[in-house]
């Protein structure tokens, strides 16, 4: 079919983004490695929607040094970039994807890497495992299964798993302890404020930031907005979040108060219409509204447009919205994740560490899919603790080791 980018002549920027990537994922260059001699996805065709950026470019890198053809898109229109899309082509993998796909445009780009007949599915936020359970049902007996990358795509894998409607095994990547750990706290913790910060070039400290959601991105984002001096207030719905966040030593209120008291907004929740009308009526003229969590239906942007009596382009990806009461409220990114819609996404080593968890995911679906009975899997223990001993090798760290007795005290039994 051919790929669909927006111009291939920017391949040369791309493979600079790529080698730099590249450079600082050891655990990715050692896996890179290690399938080019063994080629563990020789044969077999995989589906990526990821956020299409330089981190992600490497990953298809290395999976198709482990042999795999790689069909590649890109899971938000305001995350791909452009000149890695480009780079990617040049490399020889096929990529439908551009920046600023319009909703026709995007899902026409998620249905060609499907139309490829994949063997293996990569997720994020799981569009491709909707529309091929949806509209390509055909396809789903050379699924050996997938990965799922995110909080929000595992939320519609248990729905469908619940349902009955589920009908290949898909792993979850994002409750493996090297990914949620690691990569929603401090991944999403300092991205998300590089992106804020870049965008608007506005001070944090001594301002008032409201975090919606204290799972472990809302405990990442929130954590980095306390470092970088601003009051902190978390919004909840699970009664036990709430305490840890207060015993954090932030404050916890309910969004409708938090919304009059907020300079900074950030939506962090996989759940939809998180802000709304009610919340921007009360809040402050000048108020900055972003989001963290994959869709961008947190605020709820179609009815802020409808009642706005004025929107303008205030600066590069912010939108200023002049409410009836007076107020202007600014949205950056239109809404979308701010950390890639605004920025690069995670650090390089942070998703060194989630990205190698999808490459061995991937591994053992192919080895073992087979054998497979359960629809939803966690990642193995030992695939888990693999990363996470070769990661604090690559930092030059140590960690003791169990004597013999020291293993037979702990399994020691009652009789």
């Amino acid at each position: 079919m051919g790929s669909e980018i927006r111009d291939i002549k920017l391949a040369a920027s791309g493979e600079q983004k790529i080698e730099w990537v590249k450079r600082n994922c050891d655990l990715l260059r050692t896996l890179e490695q290690e399938f080019i001699q063994t080629r563990p996805f020789a044969g077999k065709k995989i589906a990526l929607s990821v956020h299409l950026e330089a981190k992600t470019a490497y990953l298809c890198k290395v999976l198709a040094a482990g042999g795999a053809q790689m069909y590649v898109t890109g899971s938000n229109p305001l995350s791909t970039q452009d000149d890695v899309a480009a780079a990617l082509v040049a490399a020889g993998l096929e990529v439908h994807a551009w920046y600023g796909a319009t909703e026709e445009e995007y899902n026409r780009h998620i249905r060609a890497v499907l139309n490829a007949g994949p063997n293996i599915i990569i997720d994020d936020g799981g569009d491709l495992v909707h529309m091929v359970h949806t509209e390509l049902t055909h396809l789903i007996p050379d699924i050996i299964g997938g990965c799922e990358e995110t909080t929000t795509g595992i939320i519609r894998l248990e729905a469908m798993n619940r349902a009955g409607q589920l009908r290949f095994p898909m792993v979850r990547v994002n409750n493996a302890d090297c990914k949620h750990f690691f990569d929603n706290r401090y991944g999403t913790g300092q991205s998300v404020w590089d992106g804020i910060m870049r965008t608007t070039n506005l001070i944090v400290a001594g301002k008032v930031v409201v975090v919606a959601g204290y799972g472990w991105c809302g405990k990442g984002v929130a954590m980095r907005a306390k470092g970088l001096g601003a009051k902190v207030i978390v919004t909840e719905i699970n009664p036990v979040k709430a305490i840890e966040a207060v015993m954090d030593g932030f404050e916890v209120m309910p969004m409708k108060e938090a919304a009059k008291l907020g300079d900074f907004f950030v939506t962090v929740t996989g759940c939809d219409k998180v802000i709304d009308e009610e919340d921007f009526r009360v809040m402050k003229d000048g108020a900055i509204l972003s989001n963290a969590g994959h869709f961008d239906c947190e605020i709820d942007m179609a009815r802020l447009k409808e009642i706005a009596v004025e929107a303008k382009e205030m600066r590069h990806n912010i939108m200023g919205y002049q409410l009836p009461w007076g107020q202007w409220i600014f949205v950056l990114g239109e809404g979308r994740l701010v950390n890639l819609a605004c920025g690069d996404g995670h650090p390089a080593e942070i998703m060194d560490m989630s990205f190698a968890i999808q490459a061995l995911s991937a591994k053992y679906l192919v080895e073992h899919g087979s054998e497979l009975k359960e629809m939803l899997l966690d990642v193995p223990r030992v695939v888990d603790e693999d990363v996470a001993a070769r990661k604090l090798a690559f930092l030059g760290k140590q960690i003791d080791v169990l004597t013999p007795e020291q293993e037979a005290y702990l399994n020691q039994s009652l009789v």
